[in-house]
């Protein structure tokens, strides 16, 4: 262990243990968590661990500035947006976003929710992004990717379940699904159903196969008694063709290490085979974002690596993450994310300078999701009973209630 690296804690109460954590405390574990977790991964996105810790004079363990400093208005790539010092990304904004659309259907959520919703949310409403430093339409700041929602369902009238189809392959849409998770709270197979259904607007194949399964992996960690290994085999059991197989491997190499320096090369290694981004991260192979039935994204089995290194510790799976690079804001908002949702806490400092740089209530979103999720779960009671009564009727088996 070097010595800047952090202890990786041992004991329970120090690793995330559940404990008698509330769902309102799981889903603002999870929803701060992902916010700055992804603040802090953005000055650093696209560049490898060396050149992180030549930039920054070793490995990062907090907020920094920009990559370029003063110059970030005009030096590419990252012009023109300010990131870094406590700026959140659109892993965030999409987030965010996504929490607006269940406040307003107070329900699950599908397909066709995202283009009567979450379209128009993006395209009609300037609201503050915090790398323009100025109000915006959101979707002036979204990657091509996202984008293609846009394209897809507002201007090319796409069936909502197949809009995905097309587009390239990526995490873009698994980076804002911990919504969907923490509305299926401890229900692991429901977040990654309806996950899949959300992001068939957005993603095809492997992306959103991702998508479905960071869903079940926040929904899983927001279960009582949840842990590191309780959330990957929850994954396991839900996914699919090279998910799968990623997560397994990658899983598999993080359970060797005890801190993420020493895991920094390991990790990259065990998930190269699956990703088909390369090892260029700025330079995409040519099959780069091409569907297959037999790679991953690498962002997701990246970060639950990392949330099995740290044992569950917040500060310690999203510093690894940072420090991974490549795509390291999405990463980190993941691990966040399924931290956050385990009760492992949020570093206040870290979370203060977030909201304060990034002028975002990151507190307010996770307020309005924890309504949402009790409305939703008493309807879900609601239509069960019904269904059981309406089994029950048909000659199935005896209501037990």
């Amino acid at each position: 262990m070097t010595p800047e690296e952090p202890e990786r804690p041992d004991t329970p109460e120090r690793s995330g243990d559940p404990g008698p954590h509330t769902l309102d405390e799981r889903i603002t574990g999870a929803l701060v968590g992902a916010a700055v977790g992804d603040a802090l991964g953005g000055p650093v996105e696209g560049y490898s661990p060396d050149q992180i810790a030549e930039r920054h004079g070793g490995r990062i363990h907090g907020v920094v500035g920009p990559w370029h400093g003063d110059d970030w208005r005009t030096a590419r790539p990252i012009a023109p947006y300010h990131k870094g010092d406590g700026h959140v990304t659109d892993d965030t904004l999409m987030t965010h976003a996504l929490v607006r659309v269940y406040a307003r259907v107070r329900d699950h959520l599908d397909a066709y929710a995202v283009a009567d919703h979450l379209v128009p949310d993006l395209m009609t409403r300037p609201r503050w992004i915090p790398e323009l430093e100025t109000e915006a339409l959101p979707l002036q700041r979204l990657f091509l990717a996202e984008k293609w929602l846009v394209a897809r369902l507002a201007y090319g009238h796409a069936d909502p379940r197949e809009a995905g189809v097309g587009n390239i392959v990526n995490c873009g849409a698994a980076m804002y699904m911990a919504p969907v998770g923490l509305v299926n709270a401890a229900d692991p197979a429901a977040a990654y159903a309806e996950a899949l259904d959300v992001a068939g607007a957005h993603q095809s194949s492997y992306g959103r196969e991702a998508a479905g399964v960071l869903a079940a992996a926040v929904a899983a960690a927001t279960a009582p008694g949840a842990t590191p290994d309780s959330v990957v085999t929850a994954c396991l059991s839900l996914a699919k063709d090279g998910t799968r197989t990623a997560i397994e491997k990658v899983c598999e190499v993080a359970s060797r290490h005890r801190d993420f320096e020493s895991a920094l090369g390991p990790l990259r290694a065990a998930v190269e085979p699956y990703d088909t981004v390369g090892p260029d991260y700025r330079a995409p192979s040519l099959g780069a974002r091409r569907p297959s039935r037999l790679h991953s994204i690498e962002e997701l089995p990246v970060a639950l690596g990392m949330v099995l290194i740290a044992g569950g510790d917040y500060r310690h799976a999203v510093l690894g993450s940072v420090n991974y690079g490549r795509d390291c804001d999405s990463i980190a908002t993941m691990a966040g994310a399924v931290t956050g949702a385990l009760g492992s806490p949020v570093p206040q400092d870290w979370a203060k300078t977030v909201a304060e740089a990034s002028r975002l209530d990151l507190w307010e979103p996770a307020r309005t999701l924890a309504g949402v999720a009790r409305e939703v779960f008493a309807r879900d009671v609601r239509r069960r009973r019904a269904h059981e009564r309406a089994f029950t009727a048909l000659g199935g088996t005896a209501c037990s209630a």
